[in-house]
């Protein structure tokens, strides 16, 4: 048998060894001479000194149950975390989730113990609060668990001559016909919102530009959701894929043409994707994405996203909602220590949790309702009647908050959908996909994958960045673009089999 270098080896390597047949590890010794270096203040920083720093915090938080379940799942997500970035192999999938789980469900919420505030009040028992940070464990251990799972089953090659088809790739029409798409979908959403200037004024004037052009009627959000969506997607799409051609092919950057038609996405992108006119969460997505599709086979542009992702969620991202008013609505930030912010602003996925679990002890599990309504986001209220509100909304209702924009992460859609027997299994589902995710994606981008059409290299990027709404929910709200994302890969979508012959 001869592995994918053409080298005969002895026996079948699986990727649990300590090489891997799909990924050898660049200059090895000195990546693992830089990697001892960096190991022991990696881990102390994340595991022991920032939440020690925040633990000195002045403050009026209580130092009970949930205090002490909230520092070990800090200090737990930390570890997992380094353990990420320290990694030979590049883990987009799980390296994204355990960085938002230590920000937004470790950190931040810590903050927020040790302080004493929350964004939102938690209206029901101490417990309650508790028992939604024990859930936390329980979910992210169910992911680490789905992760191991799936690295103990070796990957199989899908054989074109077994009549599975090969490798799927971008056809090169169909990647043509999705650009045309981008260009004339994202061409109406600036017509229909006024024009360009409208896209670099604030995102308070989006919302009020999309009100305006009246897609949005009977209490709907489908129809500005798809203009928003297709005005989008496609042509951050469209760039990945360009881009990717770019890095991986020599004859692409040759080409006037290729070079021609990346240069007028970047500027549709520019308008359409900036971050003046898009939700902070959003243009990380464009951010991460065109990252780690630049950049596929760089372990320290790998490592660095990680690493700074997390010093800029602490930091900076408070304040990055500057354009999400206008002057006369902007709400600047005051505060007396670094770590305010993160017990004021943004943060309120465990707290939510923990209303969520007092919401769920008062009306029960909905049992799938509201993951349906998430799947069929598309179909507009006047048609169902009966059709679920976003779950942050639905308790923000309840809770009788004026605002009702609330997250409503991960943990709260399955824990109000299955309870905790479905939360269990459903973040093992999650840890076993992205796990079987992050080693097809380093084939896609080894040396004998697919090559620079390779649908995989670009899509995994694309989740990896959108991990982050996802994670964060409501699922209703963050349905629509991957739905768009879907259908516009599997517009381009061809197989091919080792021969280069396409088999559909």
């Amino acid at each position: 048998m001869t592995s994918v270098h053409g080298v005969t080896p002895p026996a079948p390597v699986r990727e649990s060894g300590p090489r891997s047949p799909v990924e050898p590890p660049a200059r090895p010794m000195s990546w693992a001479m830089l990697s001892r270096a960096m190991a022991v203040p990696l881990i102390l920083g994340l595991v022991c000194f920032l939440p020690a720093l925040i633990a000195a915090q002045p403050g009026t938080g209580l130092r009970d149950t949930a205090y002490w379940l909230q520092l070990v799942l800090t200090c737990y997500s930390g570890a997992r975390l380094a353990t990420m970035i320290l990694s030979t192999r590049r883990r987009l999938l799980q390296g994204v989730f355990w960085m938002f789980v230590y920000i937004a469900m470790g950190v931040a919420p810590f903050a927020q113990a040790v302080i004493g505030q929350t964004p939102t009040p938690m209206v029901g028992p101490r417990s309650d609060l508790v028992t939604a940070i024990a859930l936390v464990l329980v979910g992210c251990a169910a992911f680490d668990l789905g992760a191991l799972l799936a690295s103990r089953r070796p990957l199989r090659v899908r054989a074109a001559s077994r009549g599975y088809g090969g490798s799927a790739t971008a056809h090169p029409v169909r990647l043509r016909l999705l650009v045309l798409l981008a260009f004339a979908a994202s061409g109406y959403y600036v017509l229909k919102l006024g024009g360009p200037a409208v896209f670099f004024s604030s995102r308070q004037e989006i919302s009020a530009s999309v009100a305006d052009s009246g897609v949005a009627s009977g209490g709907s959000n489908v129809g500005s959701a798809f203009l928003k969506g297709f005005g989008t997607v496609p042509a951050l799409l469209a760039l990945l894929f360009f881009t990717r051609r770019l890095v991986t092919s020599r004859l692409a950057r040759r080409a006037p043409s290729t070079v021609l038609v990346w240069f007028a996405l970047v500027v549709v992108n520019l308008v359409v994707n900036n971050p003046i006119s898009n939700a902070r969460y959003w243009f990380l997505t464009v951010l991460v994405s065109l990252l780690f599709t630049a950049f596929p086979s760089s372990a320290a542009m790998y490592r660095s996203v990680l690493a700074t992702g997390v010093v800029g969620a602490l930091v900076l991202f408070p304040y990055a909602d500057r354009f999400r008013y206008d002057d006369n609505g902007s709400r600047p930030v005051q505060s007396s220590s670094v770590f305010e912010p993160l017990a004021t602003k943004d943060y309120d996925q465990t707290v939510m949790f923990a209303n969520a679990v007092s919401w769920v002890d008062t009306r029960g599990h909905t049992y799938g309702r509201q993951l349906a309504g998430s799947a069929f986001f598309f179909v507009p209220r006047a048609a169902w009647s009966g059709k679920p509100e976003d779950t942050g909304v639905r308790v923000g209702q309840w809770m009788g908050m004026n605002m009702t924009n609330l997250s409503a992460p991960m943990w709260t859609e399955l824990w109000v959908d299955f309870g905790a027997p479905g939360m269990i299994g459903g973040f093992a589902l999650l840890g076993y996909g992205a796990a079987r995710t992050d080693r097809r994606y380093a084939r896609a981008v080894s040396r004998d994958g697919p090559g620079p059409g390779s649908v995989l290299a670009v899509a995994a990027p694309l989740i990896a960045g959108y991990t982050f709404i996802l994670l964060r929910g409501p699922l209703l709200q963050a349905a629509g673009k991957p739905a768009i994302a879907a259908l516009c890969l599997a517009l381009v979508t061809s197989f091919r089999d080792r021969n280069g012959q396409r088999s559909r």
